[in-house]
């Protein structure tokens, strides 16, 4: 199931292993955790000489411990990793480590570098197929499948020097922030032993940032120089921190673990907030309501528990009743493009006099701020089928479709809406321009198409079918 506001999305994501694929992921959207994540990058980004808006944050849904730059700039964090980690200065860590293979070019030198890494596994297949060929099944079997292990032990030859380079850097960055840098010291500490593990059972992150010991004694020494050793995270950092971990052991993991992390006698504000989400996740709404409206007592204008308030109550289907603490959620995060979304559902759901106009407004206005948001477009669709707007509809979900990577459906709908809409209009053109960007006939979209053919293909809702 699909929650509104903390949202489970499916993509697909670039992988940084030595597998050298893509493989299917999940994209976790929550406005609260995002706020953090930002709020803890952006001085980094600052300090790195790059701006806010040119670098993509993205939370993967994967219990394995990674954080990976991929797709341009765009850093991408799992929640095991985030789950993991033990303070807000071993995430600052990672992040400011990633950040400088952004600044530092190493994208463009790390496919030069993979490149250059598969020349001898190419090498040792054509032996390994001249071998069998020649009669030795055994030898030829060994060396194609070595081939791998040859391409990954030259990869780390090129990349051994960029992982050093963004561990000073990370230091660096952290320094001038005026924050501790020792929490990349106790990350890799907390993980060292994964140096001694064989490739197969490393967590991603090791695989791809190889350890050893002397750079971890390095980025020790680097980080024991620093003029804010010593200095400890914030009491906000570590409040967030503990709410951010809360809410995705609440959303992701089992019933169990939080009870065994959260225990009813732990009546602290992460512990029920993580209550609150578990009894929500199992359907038992009233205790879901007890935890999170002892919360709004205690801090009677955080957003994210009349959020939360709104969520809970929309998905044990009180829709009407979800209405209002959306709407005081609003007032203490206006404009926030993720709580407008969710808002705008349980308008629509509500349905009454003015509902829809009000959530097709709403939608808008997050659209403005995520012009790619399928969900967003997904949901305008259905407001403006219930306002009668047929043609519309078909364009938003022809959008939808589009910024999920469907161009099958995109051009589907994008068709039907040409048929409508009046022409030489601002829709009629975005429908047009969608039908020859989706366009079957269109080189670039071959390999899509051809893939449709063979396989499941993405829907909106992220399932494949």
């Amino acid at each position: 199931m699909v929650r509104s506001s903390f949202r489970i999305l499916a993509l697909a994501a670039a992988s940084v292993a030595m597998a050298f694929s893509a493989s299917a992921q999940s994209l976790i959207r929550d406005a609260e955790i995002e706020e953090t994540l930002r709020e803890w990058t952006d001085p980094i980004l600052d300090v790195a000489g790059l701006k806010h808006e040119d670098v993509g944050l993205y939370i993967i849904n994967d219990p394995s411990l990674n954080a990976f730059v991929a797709g341009g700039q765009n850093i991408h964090i799992h929640t095991g990793l985030i789950i993991a980690a033990d303070t807000p200065g071993q995430i600052k860590g990672v992040l400011a480590h990633e950040t400088c293979h952004i600044a530092c070019g190493h994208g463009v030198s790390r496919r030069m570098a993979a490149d250059v890494a598969a020349r001898p596994a190419l090498v040792s297949i054509g032996l390994g197929i001249l071998a069998m060929a020649a009669g030795e099944g055994g030898a030829g079997a060994a060396l194609i499948g070595s081939s791998q292990q040859f391409a990954a032990l030259n990869f780390f030859v090129h990349t051994r020097a960029e992982e050093s380079m963004a561990d000073a850097a990370a230091v660096t960055y952290l320094t001038e922030t005026g924050q501790s840098p020792d929490g990349i010291v106790e990350f890799f500490e907390n993980f060292r032993a994964q140096e001694v593990l064989s490739q197969a059972r490393r967590y991603p992150y090791f695989r791809s940032h190889p350890l050893a010991s002397d750079r971890i004694r390095t980025v020790r020494q680097l980080a024991e120089e620093s003029p804010t050793h010593n200095v400890p995270p914030t009491d906000r950092e570590l409040y967030q921190y503990n709410m951010m971990r809360a809410k995705l052991i609440g959303f992701l993991d089992t019933a169990g673990k939080v009870r065994r992390e959260y225990p009813a006698t732990d009546t602290s504000e992460p512990a029920r907030y993580a209550r609150a989400i578990a009894a929500m996740q199992a359907s038992d709404i009233q205790v879901a309501l007890t935890e999170i409206d002892s919360l709004l007592v205690d801090e009677p204008e955080n957003p994210y528990f009349w959020e939360l308030k709104g969520q809970i109550l929309f998905e044990s289907g009180q829709s009407a009743e979800s209405v209002a603490p959306l709407e005081k959620s609003l007032e203490y995060k206006p404009g926030q493009p993720l709580i407008l979304i969710s808002y705008a559902r349980s308008l629509a759901a509500r349905g009454e006099p003015g509902d829809v106009e009000t959530a097709e407004s709403a939608l808008r206005d997050a659209l403005i701020a995520e012009p790619e948001n399928a969900f967003a477009w997904a949901q305008l669709a259905i407001v403006l089928e219930k306002q009668g707007r047929r043609a519309e509809a078909q364009l938003a979900t022809a959008e939808s479709a589009y910024a999920v990577g469907d161009l099958m459906r995109a051009n589907m709908f994008a068709h039907r809406a040409v048929e409508q809409l009046e022409h030489n209009t601002v829709n009629y053109r975005r429908a047009d321009d969608i039908l020859l960007i989706t366009d079957p006939n269109n080189p670039d979209n071959r390999d899509f198409y051809d893939r449709v053919s063979r396989g499941p293909r993405l829907s909106l809702d992220g399932t494949a079918h």
